[in-house]
């Protein structure tokens, strides 16, 4: 490796960094926000077994999840404004990715919901609960634990999908790269540089995930001691 091409990717290092730090990641928590809210509320449109609501949700999760993510942030950036909507680059991508996770955390949230036991769901009807409560109290919280590991892969593929914003003229992580190699004519070693980012990240969140994943099996574990202990030992010998 020759000293220009080692002088060009340390200057350049802050260069990729930065938008990546100060662009792709509040893209990608955004996004994701978006797509939390709404696909959960896709997920109980779908459990709630309204016909018509049940129908559009379907047919919402369909088009996301069969049509190419890049089409659908051009017919948002590109193709709105024909319609007389502008929308500026950034909250493009952030309507864009939101909209498109939002499909597949949708179907995230409904397996985990349909995989709390209907027995709870009964026994909390029993105890005086309504529908409501049910849903937020009992099986909403342990339905979230099921999805967590699904929706932290969603995200950490999200944090990656965000280079995609560089074809709307997004200025993130990726774009950057592309303006250094562009002037240094080094596109392998600055596009390899960028991976490398991307790769920091994506490890950084995946560590995240491991430890937030080891959270919540010992706190499952600690409230199922909590439960076993407070049971009151049969009486033997009467």
């Amino acid at each position: 490796m020759s000293e220009r091409l080692v002088g060009i990717l340390l200057s350049s290092f802050t260069k990729i960094l930065i938008p990546g730090i100060k662009v792709t990641i509040p893209l990608t928590i955004l996004s994701f926000a978006v797509s939390l809210v709404l696909g959960l509320i896709l997920a109980l449109v779908q459990v709630m077994r309204i016909r018509v609501l049940k129908e559009i949700a379907f047919i919402y999760i369909w088009i996301f999840r069969g049509t190419p993510l890049i089409v659908q942030l051009f017919i948002i950036f590109f193709g709105l404004p024909g319609l007389g909507i502008m929308i500026d680059a950034f909250p493009a991508a952030v309507l864009a990715f939101g909209l498109n996770l939002a499909a597949y955390n949708a179907e995230v949230f409904r397996s985990a919901i349909e995989a709390i036991p209907a027995g709870q769901t009964e026994a909390a009807y029993m105890v005086g609960l309504n529908y409501p409560q049910t849903l937020f109290h009992i099986v909403l919280p342990q339905a979230f634990k099921i999805a967590f590991p699904s929706l932290f892969n969603n995200l950490i593929s999200l944090l990656k999908d965000t280079s995609l914003a560089s074809s709307i003229t997004v200025v993130e992580l990726f774009t950057s790269a592309q303006q250094v190699a562009a002037r240094t004519y080094e596109p392998f070693a600055l596009y390899c540089e960028a991976a490398l980012i991307y790769l920091v990240f994506s490890t950084l969140l995946t560590w995240l995930q491991g430890y937030l994943e080891s959270k919540l099996v010992w706190r499952s574990h600690d409230n199922a001691n909590v439960t076993a202990k407070g049971r009151k030992k049969p009486m033997v010998g009467i």
